[in-house]
């Protein structure tokens, strides 16, 4: 579809870039900021093209690239995209650029390392999107572990080697189910290709055992209940940049993972035990919102959202089994997976943001606790406007791209069952219950204390990065037209996989 390959370019630039910055060393942090920026600029840039020439009536992968990369085992690196995967690939460009900007003056120790380590996670989470080898995408979805492990143990809070540690040993030891049930899937069809995985047929027991595995391994990247612990303590001891990426991005790969492996391989299993899923989606719903009530640590109240919003996405992605096996809705499965997907870009934007104006006010007052704040809209009039419309956002206001994501799943949910929509519309409640609170304890009131009363407003930098998530949480909210056509043919393709059984 192009005579260059637009993809390695993509996944490699950053890296590449992320080497070159390396080198600066120490010494030099001006000058690593500035090639950081610049080399993620590029890359966003580069990332265009995807979506111009996207062929948008074309449900399979696109900007194709294959070579061999291990003969022996007919490992092949190799790449395509379709809209679900340029959506996201988009997201990620565009927020990389964010952080590094944030970043600009908050960090002054390792300043080098600390951007570098961006790029490398930039570029390794482009290629867990974009490719269609099996071992080509466990290569990158391990590798990315690696510098989100060095941002929180390096650049954390004090508790950020503990917060280190227990990220890692979760998301790797869910990931190793992941690749006992890939190598089985070689040994009988002797291929790692999607595509090949996906045609090869497996008894009702086989897709069992791989459905569990797929599950465990993606369960803990969304991260859904119960094995979403390590998210709270990885979100409040990482640095803001950290925080950020982690929720708008790399949450997204355990959905993302559930559309590429668990749904088109193991289709029946999918439907046999979708309920698990599902019930497990509207506990994170529901439990992780009241557990979001009583925080008192602004990042750990914001990273217990994002477990009861990620619950959404699953939710909108199992629902389409029964939609499709036992009522014959593709158009309700259609729209609860377009639902899932829109709430996964959507969560990207809000979530980044939230974790952002918690950044600000750190970079002020270095406390991250609700108690020490107050009345900042009385001294922050910029800044309160961004918060609170983010706060709208993350409470499901219509207009906003919180909205738009969640109504699709809990249409779709009550045509599944009404029982399910109403639990799942619960959390716009309880969204509403803690993010307002949130907003009213540290935005509005009297000034608390002699610091909130000393603060300046957003400086320009940070008014790019809150006004760019700002026109994100807006565009998707009032126009989702462009997101859901970009995704729609892929959708559909997999809605129809749902209902192709394999025994």
């Amino acid at each position: 579809m192009q005579s260059w390959p637009l993809l390695s370019l993509l996944i490699w630039l950053p890296i590449l870039g992320g080497a070159l910055t390396l080198m600066l060393g120490n010494g030099r942090p001006q000058a690593a900021r500035w090639l950081a920026l610049a080399t993620a600029l590029l890359t966003f840039v580069l990332s265009i093209p995807l979506f111009t020439a996207f062929d948008y009536a074309n449900a399979g992968m696109q900007f194709v690239e294959s070579k061999q990369w291990i003969p022996t085992y007919d490992i092949m690196y190799r790449l395509g995209a379709d809209g679900i995967s340029i959506a996201l690939i988009g997201l990620t460009t565009l927020t990389t650029v964010l952080v590094l900007i944030g970043a600009w003056g908050s960090i002054d120790k390792r300043v080098s390392q600390y951007v570098a380590a961006f790029l490398l996670l930039e570029g390794l989470m482009i290629g867990v999107f974009c490719a269609l080898d099996a071992m080509l995408f466990y290569v990158f979805f391990e590798g990315m572990l690696i510098p989100m492990f060095l941002i929180i143990g390096v650049w954390g809070g004090p508790r950020r080697v503990y917060a280190s540690i227990k990220f890692f040993l979760y998301t790797f030891l869910g990931s190793v189910f992941m690749l006992v049930g890939l190598v089985y899937l070689y040994l009988k069809g002797g291929s790692w290709q999607l595509p090949d995985l996906t045609a090869l047929p497996l008894t009702a027991q086989e897709q069992m055992w791989l459905f569990f595995a797929f599950l465990v391994a993606f369960a803990v990247k969304v991260p859904m209940f119960p094995v979403h612990t390590w998210l709270p303590d990885a979100h409040v001891e990482a640095p803001t940049g950290g925080s950020v990426i982690l929720a708008a991005i790399m949450l997204k790969i355990g959905g993302y993972g559930f559309l590429r492996f668990t749904l088109p391989i193991v289709p029946d299993a999918g439907h046999e035990y979708a309920w698990v899923v599902i019930a497990l989606s509207l506990i994170a719903v529901v439990y992780i919102g009241l557990v979001a009530l009583v925080q008192d640590d602004m990042k750990k109240l914001i990273a217990y959202s994002s477990v009861s919003h990620m619950g959404f996405v699953t939710l909108g992605t199992f629902i389409a089994f029964s939609l499709v096996r036992e009522d014959g809705n593709f158009d309700a499965a259609r729209l609860g997976l377009q639902g899932g997907m829109v709430q996964m870009i959507s969560h990207g934007f809000i979530s980044g943001a939230l974790f952002s104006c918690v950044g600000v006010l750190y970079d002020r007052v270095h406390s991250r606790m609700i108690k020490d704040y107050g009345g900042v809209a009385n001294t922050m009039p910029w800044f309160a406007t961004f918060m609170v419309l983010f706060a709208m956002a993350n409470s499901g206001l219509p207009g906003t791209s919180g909205f738009v994501g969640e109504f699709m799943v809990i249409l779709a949910s009550f045509q599944a069952h009404p029982l399910l929509a109403f639990t799942a519309a619960i959390t716009l409640i309880l969204g509403a219950a803690y993010t307002l609170w949130l907003v009213k304890r540290v935005i509005f009131g009297e000034v608390a204390n002699a610091h909130v009363a000393e603060l300046e407003d957003i400086n320009p930098r940070e008014a790019i990065v809150l006004g760019v998530f700002a026109v994100g949480v807006l565009l998707i909210g009032l126009w989702p037209k462009p997101l859901t056509d970009l995704m729609e043919p892929s959708i559909a393709q997999l809605a129809s996989q749902l209902a192709a059984t394999k025994l």
